[in-house]
């Protein structure tokens, strides 16, 4: 079971898985709002389901569905709950063993680190139970051409010369994000997603994709009758970043029936002054194309 709003690096890994398997794929919706519609789990799972995919906070609306009871029901049927923190470790951050998930992913660039670097986090349980999926030197125990035993976790997943460039600077990535408080960080994301969104809001024919109370520090919108493309590249051209197209999330695309979005993401180095910026700049591009 995967949900409709996920990225896709939380949809093509399990197609396919289930290609390989003979497994089925279905999926938990959401709402017009954005709402990932969590009542509709149980009647998704039974005994045979053996995995429940789920992002923590959506990249293209921003939605931050409430894990736990989605993680509950996983494992009331006896399959593992993965959780994709890529936004959500940023947005918020996470406390695993109060979300009870069995894995948990990011990738390392979502909090200020190099690309090509990331976390998984796994139970141990599970994890001593896998066998290794990549093969190579410093993931064994005892090598002899008549069998092979593997170090333990987390090093039997590990083949090859590890990545240590990039895990040190993940290392001080994460550090620079702890030295700041939590609760002053997401006060002032919400104080910028709310004078942006009120900003936007006014603009004639724009529409804002996901509308969640609690929803991130990003906004995806279109304005009726402008490509994104030539929205994205007229902000581009005022200093405005955002991103523009699929967002690797093609169904949420689907579910909307539109091509692409503009996104802005906003962090805590933002200031109010560039969320006006952003508005200003929508409202500029939307008069040189309409």
């Amino acid at each position: 079971v995967v949900s409709e709003m996920e990225h896709h690096s939380n949809i093509v890994p399990w197609q396919l898985a289930a290609e390989r398997k003979g497994a089925e794929i279905r999926v938990l919706p959401f709402d017009e709002e954005g709402r990932l519609m969590t009542e509709r789990l149980p009647a998704l799972l039974d005994a045979r389901t053996r995995v429940v995919a789920v992002t923590q906070a959506s990249n293209t609306l921003g939605t931050r569905p409430d894990l736990r009871p989605v993680i509950d029901e996983a494992h009331r049927v006896g399959a593992i709950a993965v959780v994709d923190g890529c936004q959500g470790v940023v947005h918020g951050g996470v406390d695993v063993k109060a979300l009870d998930c069995d894995f948990y992913a990011f990738s390392g660039h979502k909090l200020y680190a190099p690309t090509g670097i990331g976390v998984l986090y796994g139970k141990r349980d599970l994890l001593d139970r896998m066998p290794p999926f990549l093969s190579g030197g410093d993931m064994v125990d005892r090598v002899s051409f008549e069998k092979t035993t593997f170090a333990p976790v987390p090093l039997k997943f590990e083949a090859g010369t590890a990545n240590f460039v990039g895990a040190i600077a993940l290392g001080e990535a994460v550090r620079y994000v702890r030295q700041f408080d939590a609760a002053e960080v997401e006060a002032h994301e919400r104080a910028l997603l709310r004078r942006a969104t009120e900003g936007l809001e006014r603009i004639p024919g724009l529409r804002i994709y996901g509308t969640t109370p609690d929803k991130c520090a990003i906004v995806s919108f279109n304005v009726e009758g402008v490509h994104p493309y030539d929205m994205g590249m007229i902000l581009d051209k005022l200093g405005i970043a955002v991103r523009t197209g699929q967002h690797c999330a093609e169904p949420v695309m689907t579910h909307y029936g539109v091509t692409g979005m503009c996104r802005a993401s906003f962090a805590m180095y933002n200031t109010l002054a560039e969320a006006d910026a952003l508005v200003a700049g929508v409202e500029r591009a939307v008069k040189m194309l309409k």
